[in-house]
Parts: structure tokens; sequence; C-alpha cells
């Protein structure tokens, strides 16, 4: 019997959980942050079998701006939600050439807790935007943490997060830092007041958990 799914949504945001501009991300260069998103996506719970993929889900607009060259998001397989797609979903071939493409976040979803009953074992599942699938996704008791690169420097942003996350947010809990580490695998480092720079951009990573 496969495990409940879970959902896990990781991004980055600025106080007021500003998360993009003119289709793009407000901040540039932030090559460590880009390195810890890229690890922890990728990393399976080492309980699963080595052949185990995570999935992320993304929109088409998010899809879009990832360089052609980067796509799909190697090492995971991809689910790409647009509501122009009129066939069922079905796994690639290879999942390091082409993503699995769905018509609305529901049907990824079925789709991912059929592949966890079938030969090609599915590990964790995140979801990293847009906008719109975050807040469908925030929707769904399978939602149970955020991951959030909490963007200290100010940007400019035309497009937020549809959950301001703090102290006090009803129904979420920031985790503790070895409960946090505990789950993405890895030392999180730190700086002074647990902020770290790069680029001249100033930020924290952090983990929130839904509260039942």
């Amino acid at each position: 019997m496969p495990p409940p799914l879970e959902l896990t949504l990781i991004l980055a945001a600025t106080r007021d959980m500003g998360i993009g501009l003119n289709g793009t991300l407000p901040w540039t260069g932030l090559k460590r942050e880009m390195a810890y998103f890229a690890r922890v996506t990728k990393r399976v719970p080492p309980s699963l079998p080595p052949t185990t993929l995570n999935a992320i889900i993304m929109g088409r607009k998010t899809w879009d701006s990832i360089p052609a060259r980067f796509r799909p998001l190697k090492g995971r397989l991809n689910v790409v939600i647009s509501r122009s797609v009129t066939a069922a979903p079905s796994y690639p071939r290879d999942a390091n050439a082409e993503p699995v493409m769905a018509s609305s976040l529901e049907q990824a979803l079925a789709f991912l807790r059929e592949q966890q009953t079938q030969t090609q074992p599915l590990g964790r599942v995140f979801v990293i935007g847009g906008a719109q699938i975050y807040g469908a996704a925030l929707g769904l008791r399978e939602t149970r943490r955020i991951l959030l690169t909490r963007v200290v420097s100010d940007f400019e942003c035309d497009v937020r997060f549809p959950l301001q996350l703090e102290e006090g947010t009803e129904g979420w809990k920031r985790a503790e830092q070895g409960e946090f580490e505990g789950w993405v695998g890895e030392k999180v480092e730190e700086g002074e007041e647990g902020e770290q720079e790069e680029n001249g951009t100033r930020y924290e990573f952090q983990m929130w958990e839904r509260v039942d």
C-alpha cells in the first residue's frame, strides 16, 4: 500500500510574498539558492528504491519561463498543467526528455496517485509555481508543507504568493531548524541572524508546516 500523496510547495518570496515580476524572477544571480532548489527537489527519502523519481508540478507559464535548454528539469518527473491539454496524462518514455501534460491540478494528482501503484516508484511531490497553481494547492489537504526562501532584500514584484507566512498565520507554523534539516536531508547554511547573502541579495531558508 503506497503512502498517502503529500504536496510540498517550494518557492522564494519577499517579505510581502512577492514571487515574480514581468513573468520572471525579480532577482538574479542566486546560484546557491538555485542549487538548493535542485538538490531538495531531486533528493528522495533513503527508504525508497534508487530508481525513484520525485515529481515537480508547475503551470504552463512557469514551464515557459524555464530556458528551453534546461527543460524538462533533469532528474525529476516534470508535470505541466495547461488548460489547453485535451489528452489524458501519460508517463513519458524518457522523463529527462519530456514532461507529463495535465489539464488541471486535480488531473495531475490523480495521475501521480496512479503512478504510486505502478512499477516506476514515485517519491516526493513538489509544486513549484506559479501563483494560480500555488493557490489551488493551498486549498488541498494534501499540501502539508512549504519550503520558503525568504528574500529579505527589497524587490519590486507584480505577482505574489497567495498566503502571507508569518508568526500567527492561521493553519501554519514554522518548523524548528532540526526538523527542517531532517526533512530536506542536509544541513542548511545559516549566516548572521539566520540569513545569508549572495550577489547582494539577503535571504533565509525556512520550512512551514500545516497545522491540522
